[in-house]
């Protein structure tokens, strides 16, 4: 690797700790210490580098948001919603895959993390899904799925990331996903009547067995308002957020504390489910995420300034933008690109390692980086479900205990017209502006 750069043998290094199954935190900061002794650099200005690297104040929503996702699934909240959608759409035609579609997507407004959610709801989806008929693995996929779009779905913790590379408005790109993020859900509902098996078997009995309805036997205006005042507060999560942020209450930062403060008092006061022993476990669950979450973000760091000063950023820009006179060409390469290393890769480390090469090319082009940011998101979200290797097939096949290939064979479908939804928020950046410029 003598006749390389010392970025390039970096990327190189990088990628063989990879294979060699290195931590992906460690593999960063490994190789970017490597190119810094390469370039002459002492390694006391390692440790500068990472402090300046995490000591920013956007990156206190990743562990806030890790802690309020962990408390609303351990504090019953996630159980309530199911019920909830469970009343108000589970006899509609694909029962249970509706149903499942429907709280991935709002619990996506509430986690923000891809394989979080699918540890978090999905044993109760697909248990209730396969009662009503649809194959273990066809669940599994559409779990898979929908949790992905966690990381699309404000408030999501990969765009409070892209927010600080980028040096874009957090706000505005929570709000240009909403529109995207929604329609690539309503994308997934067009592949339940494709895979709907042993129909017979009706959608009443799965989540009554799940979790009782304590009033199964009333007229169903009358259980829908049960259920909704159940979940009420749970329902509110994302309002809570969301209109705090849009309204100027609060930045994106601040509402991480204040969705972590709003799971307390629901759990303390209103629903009465946290203990001191399930807070602890919350507490050592999130903090074990975030801790991941922040390795990756510190040697991220480093990796990020090695790039800079080698020049990285202005080679590799440089040929991608003489890939092609096309701007699609162009965008079709970036988007292949992240799409592969989704496959292999969690996201935030993806964007840390592309990002500061694909930005340069995106100014230089002229996109707007509010839409460039929510096509990054949808493409990172198609990575974590794409066969062989998306991170989101891991966890659920650990919660299945399902081979990886048949739950990758099942989310094949989702694959499909996730691709057609990439396509068409792309061809139209209006999708993504519109809220946006509404707003303004």
């Amino acid at each position: 690797m003598s006749d390389l750069g010392a970025g390039s043998q970096m990327v190189i290094l990088f990628f063989i700790l990879l294979f060699l199954r290195v931590p992906v935190a460690f593999a960063l900061g490994l190789s970017a210490v490597y190119a810094m002794w390469v370039l002459g650099f002492g390694l006391d200005l390692a440790g500068d580098l990472i402090a300046t690297g995490i000591a920013k104040f956007s990156l206190l929503a990743i562990p806030f948001f890790i802690l309020a996702g962990t408390l609303m699934g351990s504090l019953g909240i996630a159980e309530r919603m199911i019920r909830f959608f469970r009343v108000l759409i589970g006899s509609l035609p694909g029962g249970m895959g509706v149903v499942g579609t429907v709280v991935c997507l709002f619990w996506g407004a509430v986690s923000g993390s891809g394989p979080a959610s699918v540890a978090a709801i999905g044993p109760l989806i697909i248990k209730g899904m396969a009662e009503d008929g649809y194959s273990r693995s066809f669940a599994a996929g559409l779990v898979c799925t929908g949790a992905a779009l966690s990381i699309v779905i404000p408030p999501s913790i990969g765009l409070v990331i892209y927010g600080v590379i980028a040096e874009t408005s957090i706000s505005d790109l929570f709000i240009a996903a909403i529109i995207p993020g929604l329609f690539m859900g309503v994308l997934m509902l067009f592949t339940l009547p494709f895979a709907r098996k042993n129909a017979g078997l009706g959608g009443a009995p799965s989540l009554d067995r799940l979790m009782p309805q304590p009033h199964a036997d009333l007229p169903y205006l009358r259980r829908l308002w049960s259920s909704f005042q159940e979940s009420f507060w749970g329902l509110m999560t994302p309002v809570v957020i969301l209109g705090g942020i849009y309204s100027g209450m609060f930045t994106p930062t601040e509402a991480a504390i204040v969705a972590t403060v709003y799971a307390l008092v629901i759990g303390g006061i209103v629903y009465r489910t946290l203990t001191i022993r399930g807070f602890y476990d919350s507490l050592v669950a999130a903090s074990a995420s975030s801790a991941v979450v922040m390795l990756v973000v510190a040697y991220a760091s480093l990796f990020g300034w090695v790039v800079t000063v080698d020049d990285l950023i202005g080679q590799y820009s440089a040929f991608l933008l003489g890939l092609s006179e096309s701007q699609w060409i162009i965008l079709l390469v970036i988007m292949l690109v992240l799409l592969i290393a989704g496959m292999f890769m969690d996201a935030i480390t993806i964007m840390f390692i592309t990002l500061p090469i694909f930005l340069p090319v995106a100014r230089e082009l002229g996109w707007d980086p509010v839409w460039f940011g929510v096509l990054v998101m949808i493409n990172l979200a198609i990575g974590l479900f794409t066969p062989p290797v998306g991170i989101n097939l891991y966890v659920a096949a650990n919660i299945t205990r399902l081979p990886l290939e048949r739950i990758a064979r099942g989310a094949v479908p989702f694959l499909l017209t996730s691709l057609i939804g990439l396509g068409l928020v792309a061809m139209f950046p209006q999708m993504s502006r519109f809220l946006v410029d509404a707003l303004k």
